[in-house]
């Protein structure tokens, strides 16, 4: 998974936003789940990807106000 960018998290609407953040925690927590199962993530670096990317949704969302 690529690294959302600044400028495409400020394109979208507000909605779109809540969406992305819900499916990216989502996702974080199955591949969480991966590994405390002890198998092997297929992607190692998807946990970091996925926590810098709920952490510039959330950042731009705080500067917006929605959170």
């Amino acid at each position: 998974m690529a690294l959302l960018r600044l400028g495409e998290i400020r394109s979208m609407k507000p909605d779109e936003r809540s969406d992305k953040l819900k499916e990216l925690r989502d996702e974080l927590m199955r591949e969480r789940g991966v590994a405390a199962m002890g198998g092997a993530p297929p992607s190692p670096g998807r946990i970091r990807s996925l926590r810098s990317n709920i952490a510039r949704l959330a950042t731009i969302m705080r500067e917006e106000g929605e959170i």
